[in-house]
């Protein structure tokens, strides 16, 4: 119970590795492995007046987590859990005690049962009931959550508000009518689902791509947006590292809220009328390259949580199909009408390359790399130089760091490819998000983004200016790190070998 009163938002995570969700259709709840990054994870926690041993959940959508009535499948065991707005709030069924065992919880209903998230075959696989589980002690543990308190930003809290009252047709035309400041300031506070006539209420999402060269789209099915060598079709991949699966940003002219992503072949991702199977919902996305670039192959980026959907210009989202093929791997543009196809049209984007604009009139800020062993390198006049040549197009350390959020718990990685003589003047800066804290890590992905082999990942020493290889683990505190890759063929790598260079 101590975590439920010092915790405002909570997230629950199953014994399955899933998040409890609350559905967009505002009444059912399912787990989700890939929803915990998203709002429908949280879970507002209210404490209960006069009993201090129960709480009540409140999701993002304004409704509580309910125990009802209603049995999941006739003749079983097993209650549906659902979202409801309950006239009373004295009703039982909005209650739930939380019970430690171990470092888990149980959250018990107000009949006995408890919160039980299901595996198994459909219809139960990721269902969430209510249930005392007499059977054997393999589905105790389907009745265990971990606890993970949450920190809403402060620029959210206001946009979750609203929300809960977006649901009130009559208040949300109300709050759409004010004016509520100038639209700079709006432009991140306030939720798409109450201002939906705004046009700069989807600059958020935005965001990840406005400091973009090169991106990749990675679906719900762990599958990369690829370009097929035939020119024309697009799938899903599982090799991300794969020059087909990186897409070029363009932004077209006189809009900030579409872009173009083009493939490595020259021709831009098309939502095209092409029906992929006659008879059925879903049509065609490709590869085209029209004489007029027309609405088609223009996407509005709309931010679900750390996620984005592409959004047409009618309104059909990008999606990423699952199933039995053909739809296994394809890609079209659809409306989901189903709650189990409503991830399908998420995607996590991943910056490859960062673009670097002409330099401006007044110079930007320095960049500095929060890492306690590349504090100092920043100091250095030849390497401050090369890194506000290199990051002249960033206005601020802020712009940086929205290209950071997208990598969720991970950190930046800027690279540079030294010479044979292991110099950097004039070698551009790229970079790339990176999860994890392994050096040998690191290499593999280095080699896989610069399609080299067997390289040397090292640090420019600010004392001697003298390139140390990476031994150890990296900094566990996920800050933004600088590197510079050493090709094995290089003069370099060589005195490593005979140990004239300190290793």
């Amino acid at each position: 119970m101590e975590i439920f009163q010092k915790a405002k938002v909570v997230r629950l995570k199953s014994h399955l590795e899933k998040y409890l969700v609350a559905d967009n259709d505002q009444e059912h709840t399912r787990q989700s492995r890939r929803g915990g990054a998203s709002r429908n994870a949280r879970w507002h926690v209210e404490l209960v007046d006069g009993n201090s041993h129960v709480v009540r959940l409140k999701s993002c959508h304004g409704r509580y987590l309910t125990a009802s009535d209603a049995p999941f499948l006739l003749g079983m065991t097993g209650h549906k859990v659902l979202q409801t707005a309950p006239e009373n709030m004295k009703d039982l069924r909005i209650e739930w005690q939380p019970i430690k065992d171990g470092f888990q919880i149980k959250l018990r209903a107000y009949g006995g049962t408890y919160l039980r998230a299901n595996g198994g075959t459909p219809p139960w696989r990721n269902s969430i009931t209510h249930d005392n589980p007499h059977t054997a002690s393999s589905t105790h543990n389907w009745i265990l959550w971990d606890v993970e308190a949450v920190e809403v930003p402060e620029d959210e809290q206001l946009s979750d508000y609203l929300s809960l009252v977006s649901t009130f047709s009559s208040l949300s035309d109300e709050l759409s009518s004010l004016d509520m400041g100038s639209p700079v300031s709006m432009r991140s506070s306030f939720s798409p689902r109450v201002l939906k006539t705004t046009p700069s209420i989807n600059l958020p999402a935005m965001e990840m791509f406005h400091r973009a060269k090169t991106v990749r789209l990675r679906s719900h099915h762990d599958k990369y947006l690829t370009a097929e060598e035939d020119e024309e079709s697009v799938t899903q991949d599982r090799n991300g590292a794969a020059r087909s699966a990186r897409w070029t940003v363009e932004f077209p002219e006189n809009t900030d809220n579409v872009v173009r992503l083009k493939s490595c072949y020259g021709k831009y991702l098309t939502a095209s009328n092409q029906p992929f199977l006659l008879g059925m919902t879903g049509r065609k996305v490709l590869q085209t390259l029209p004489r007029r670039l027309d609405s088609s192959v223009e996407w509005e980026p709309v931010r679900e949580g750390n996620q984005v959907k592409l959004r047409t210009r009618y309104g059909q989202f990008l999606r990423a199909n699952g199933g039995l093929p053909p739809w296994r791997n394809s890609v079209t543009h659809d409306i989901p009408h189903r709650t189990a196809t409503q991830e399908w049209i998420l995607w996590d984007v991943h910056v490859v390359d960062i673009l670097v604009q002409s330099p401006l009139p007044k110079a930007p800020p320095p960049l500095v790399i929060h890492s306690d062993s590349f504090a100092s390198e920043s100091n250095s006049p030849s390497t401050a130089s090369s890194k506000s040549q290199s990051f002249s197009g960033q206005e601020s350390g802020d712009s940086l760091d929205n290209v950071a959020r997208m990598v969720g718990d991970g950190r930046l990685i800027f690279y540079r490819i030294s010479d044979d003589y292991g110099e950097l003047d004039g070698v551009e800066e790229r970079c790339m998000p990176f999860k994890g804290n392994g050096v040998g890590e690191l290499k593999k992905m280095l080699e896989e983004e610069t399609g080299l082999e067997g390289i040397i990942v090292c640090t420019r020493s600010v004392l001697n200016g003298k390139l140390y290889p990476l031994r150890l683990a990296l900094p566990p505190n996920n800050a933004d790190m600088a590197v510079v890759i050493v090709p094995s063929s290089s003069t370099v790598a060589g005195d490593f070998a005979t140990a004239k260079m300190p290793l």
